[in-house]
C-alpha cells in the first residue's frame, strides 16, 4: 500500500474511497479498534452494578468510571508527543498493548481494587489509541478522504450505543461479567492485524528533533488528578463545594498547555476548532447522562423506552455523519460546524422547554434526534479541520489536543452537572442540569463563527508567534 504522499492522480481515474482496494483493510481495522473501545466503555456501564455487587466494591463504583477518563488524558498527550517524534506506529502498538493489559487485569480481577487498576490501564491505552489513529489517518489517507474516514469513526462510536448494553447483559447472564472484558481481547488483536500492513511504511516517520514534552506530560497528570478529584470531593461535608471549585480551577490551568495557544481566547483557526469541539461535547454529554433518568423518573417510562431516546440520538448522529461524509467538499467544514452546533443548541433548548412545561416525552426523543444530528455534522468536520491545519511535525500534538478537548470537556461537564443535580434536589434538578447544558451549547454556537480554515503553515506560524 502506498502512502498518500506517493499517490499520483491519473486523469479519468475514479476518485479513491475509504473502502477501495488500497484502504479497505486499514479502514476496517481502524474503525474496528474505535468500535471496540466504544463498546467496552458502554458494556462496562451495563455490567458494573453486577461487578460491584460480586466484588463488594460499592465505594469504588464511581472511581471505576472516573479513573479511565482521567488517565486517558495522560495517554493522549504521551501518544501525541511520541507520534510527532517517531511517527504513529510505536504509540499505536503501545496503546493497544495497554488496552489489552487493562482488559486482562479487569477480566481476571479478584477484587474491586484490582479491577479499578485495570480500568486505569484501559484509560491510558484508549486515550493513546485514538490519538495514534488520528495521526495514522493524516499519514495514510489523502485529504479528500478525511471527512469519510472520520464519519466511519463516528459511526463506530455510535453503533455500540445501540448494541453494547444488550450484548453485555446477555454475556453476563449466559457466562459471566468477566467475559465482557476478556472476550474483547481477541477482537482487539484481530482488528490490529488488519491495520498492520498499512503501518509498515510509517515506522519512524516523525521528526526526531521534536523534544519530549515532559512539561505537557506533567500538566496532563495534574489535569487528570484534578478531574478525578472533582468526581470525589463533592460529597465531603462542609468543604465539598470549595474543593470542587478548586479542582475546576486546577483542571483548567493544567489543561491549558495541552491545547493550542489561544484556545481559551477562542483565537480564529485551530484554537477555536478545538474549543468549539470541547464545549459542544460538554453540552451534549452533560445533558445526555440525565436524559434517561428524566424519562424514567418524571415520565415513568421503562428503562427500555427511555433508552430509545438515546438510540434515536445515536442513529441521528450516525446518519448525519454519513451524509456529511458523502457530501465531502460540497459541504464546507466551516458550515458543517456552524450548523452542527446550532442543532445541538436547538435540541437541548427543546429538551429544556419540554421538561420545564412537562411536555410530551416524544418531544424529548425528538429533541435528542436533533442534538444527535448536530454532533454527527460537526464532530467529523472538526477532526478534518484539525488535520487540515496541522503539519507532519505537530499532527500528534493537535490530534492529542482534539481528543483532550473531548475527554476534558465531557468530564468537567459531568462533574459539574452532578454537583448541580445534588444541590437542586429540593427544587427541579433536571431543569437545572438541562438549562446549564443549554448555556454551554449556546456558547459553542456563538463561538462557531470563529472557526475558519487556515493553511497548516499559517497555523504553525501563528502558534509560534503566540
Amino acid at each position: 500500500m502506498t502512502s498518500k504522499t506517493e499517490q499520483v492522480s491519473t486523469p479519468g481515474a475514479a476518485a479513491p474511497r475509504i473502502l477501495s482496494r488500497d484502504y479497505v483493510w486499514i479502514t476496517i481495522g481502524a474503525c474496528a479498534l474505535v468500535f471496540l473501545g466504544a463498546f467496552e466503555s458502554l458494556a462496562v456501564t451495563t455490567v458494573m452494578p453486577t461487578v460491584s455487587a460480586d466484588l463488594g466494591g460499592e465505594r469504588l463504583y464511581a472511581l471505576a468510571f472516573a479513573g479511565p477518563l482521567a488517565t486517558g488524558v495522560i495517554g493522549m498527550v504521551l501518544a501525541g508527543n511520541w507520534a510527532d517524534r517517531r511517527g504513529p506506529v510505536a504509540p499505536l502498538y503501545t496503546a493497544v498493548a495497554l488496552f489489552i493489559v487493562g482488559l486482562l487485569i479487569a477480566g481476571l480481577a479478584p477484587s474491586m481494587e484490582i479491577l479499578v487498576a485495570g480500568r486505569f490501564a484501559q484509560g491510558l491505552g484508549s486515550g493513546g489509541l485514538m490519538v495514534a489513529l488520528y495521526v495514522v489517518v493524516a499519514r495514510v489517507y489523502p485529504h479528500e478522504l478525511h471527512p469519510a474516514i472520520f464519519a466511519g469513526f463516528a459511526a463506530a462510536w455510535v453503533i455500540p450505543s445501540l448494541i453494547g448494553p444488550t450484548v453485555a447483559g446477555a454475556v453476563t447472564e449466559l457466562w459471566s461479567w468477566h467475559w465482557v472484558f476478556l472476550g474483547v481481547v481477541i477482537l482487539v488483536l484481530v482488528a490490529l492485524l488488519m491495520v498492520v500492513p498499512a503501518l509498515r511504511g510509517l515506522a519512524n516517520h516523525g521528526d526526531a528533533t521534536t523534544p519530549w514534552a515532559f512539561g505537557r506530560l506533567g500538566w496532563s497528570v495534574l489535569a487528570a488528578v484534578a478531574v478525578l478529584a472533582l468526581n470525589l470531593v463533592g460529597d465531603i461535608p462542609g468543604f465539598g463545594s470549595a474543593l470542587a471549585v478548586l479542582a475546576i480551577v486546577v483542571a483548567l490551568v493544567a489543561v491549558r498547555p495541552l491545547v493550542p495557544r489561544g484556545t481559551f481566547r477562542a483565537r480564529r483557526g485551530l484554537p477555536s476548532v478545538i474549543l468549539v469541539r470541547g464545549v459542544a461535547a460538554a453540552a451534549f454529554f452533560g445533558a445526555q447522562v440525565y436524559l434517561p433518568y428524566l424519562l424514567t423518573d418524571r415520565y415513568e417510562l421503562s428503562p427500555t423506552l427511555a433508552g430509545l431516546a438515546l438510540t434515536g440520538g445515536a442513529l441521528a448522529w450516525s446518519l448525519a455523519a454519513t451524509v456529511q461524509g458523502r457530501l465531502g467538499a460540497r459541504l464546507s467544514s466551516v458550515t458543517a460546524v456552524r450548523l452542527g452546533t446550532g442543532l445541538v443548541f436547538a435540541g437541548i433548548v427543546l429538551t429544556v422547554a419540554t421538561a420545564g412545561f412537562r411536555g410530551d416525552a416524544l418531544l424529548i426523543a425528538l429533541a435528542w434526534v436533533i442534538a444527535g444530528m448536530g454532533m454527527g455534522l460537526m464532530s467529523p468536520r472538526t477532526s478534518a479541520l484539525t488535520l487540515a491545519m496541522s503539519t507532519p511535525e505537530n499532527q500528534g500534538f493537535n490530534s492529542g489536543a482534539m481528543t483532550v478537548a473531548d475527554s476534558f470537556g465531557s468530564a468537567l461537564a459531568l462533574a459539574v452537572t452532578g454537583t448541580l443535580f445534588t444541590a437542586l434536589a429540593g427544587a427541579d434538578p433536571f431543569l437545572g442540569v438541562f438549562v446549564l447544558a443549554a448555556v454551554v451549547a449556546f456558547a459553542a454556537a456563538v463561538l462557531s463563527p470563529r472557526v475558519r480554515v487556515e493553511s497548516a503553515e499559517d497555523e504553525s506560524r501563528e502558534q509560534g508567534a503566540s
